[in-house]
């Protein structure tokens, strides 16, 4: 089940690698809650249409307001908070900001569901945050508003957040019904702020096909499956280890940055790869001593 989980986790990271890039795009066209609506919008159809077929439906009522707080702190402040983040930064410095968040999800594992701090874990901390700076690079290409800055930091706190608690909801539920539901609950509350976002700045989503493909692509691929993968893997992985595969996603952007934008990758990325799956291997398929701290 351990490797079923770090391959589900590692094909989310994957995908968000990607879509830094589209969605820096896209913003220029769709304002960032518009674009999170609709994104919500297109992916919530799509799982809810497979959990009804599967008859994965049935939640009990005093789970609902679980499933509403992932939706709310998980899908709607973080990913939120990440869009606007992106606007009023660089695709980059996404990256490296919001791939902090195993930090967080560490320290929550360890407050609300108890999990073990153990000295194996913390090497593998290091070793992956280590890593995803060098593959990245402390600075951006771009200048960085404090807001922005401070906006990809509470997206990558409160993702931290949305990890645990779907840890905690995966004992009762599938992870199709929990991403389907907290995407339902998110697209709820995003509908207010998308509406009176879209009084006031101008939505251009069919301004060519490039802006509805990447609206697509992010609402189909990088939010209905990656969702999926995510909750899966979080569901047979403890929250600490499996957090640890956000650090993937840079890795990713920069192997996609040199197929598709012909960059150059220097010995710094491959010695922070190197780092990256050494941490990964080391939190995902621990030996069998426990040695807490």
């Amino acid at each position: 089940m351990k490797y079923w989980g770090a391959i589900c986790l590692t094909l989310a990271a994957s995908i968000w690698g990607s879509m830094y890039v589209v969605s820096k795009y896209v913003l220029d066209y769709v304002p960032p809650f518009t674009l999170l609506w609709l994104r919500y919008a297109v992916a919530g159809i799509v799982l809810a249409i497979i959990m009804l077929m599967t008859r994965k439906h049935k939640v009990a009522g005093r789970d609902i307001l679980l499933l509403a707080w992932i939706g709310f702190i998980g899908y709607f402040v973080s990913v939120g908070a990440q869009f606007v983040g992106t606007k009023l930064a660089d695709a980059h410095t996404g990256a490296l900001l919001t791939s902090s968040s195993p930090v967080f999800t560490f320290l929550f594992a360890w407050m609300l569901l108890g999990e073990t701090i153990t000295r194996r874990k913390l090497l593998a901390l290091l070793m992956s945050m280590l890593g995803m700076i060098a593959v990245i690079g402390i600075t951006g290409n771009e200048s960085i508003s404090l807001g922005g800055s401070i906006a990809l930091i509470a997206a990558a706190f409160t993702w931290a957040l949305l990890s645990v608690y779907v840890k905690k909801a995966s004992e009762q539920y599938s992870s199709l019904t929990i991403t389907t539901y907290a995407i339902l609950f998110a697209l709820l509350f995003t509908t207010p702020v998308a509406i009176g976002e879209m009084q006031n700045q101008a939505v251009r989503l069919f301004a060519n096909p490039l802006v509805w493909l990447g609206t697509l692509y992010i609402a189909i691929i990088s939010t209905a499956l990656a969702f999926f993968l995510w909750n899966k893997g979080m569901d047979l992985l403890e929250a600490g280890a499996g957090s640890l595969f956000l650090c993937f996603q840079p890795v990713v952007g920069s192997v996609l940055g040199w197929l598709l934008l012909n960059e150059v990758l220097d010995a710094r990325f491959f010695i922070g790869a190197a780092f990256i799956i050494s941490g990964l291997f080391i939190a995902s398929f621990p030996s069998g001593k426990k040695g807490a701290l």
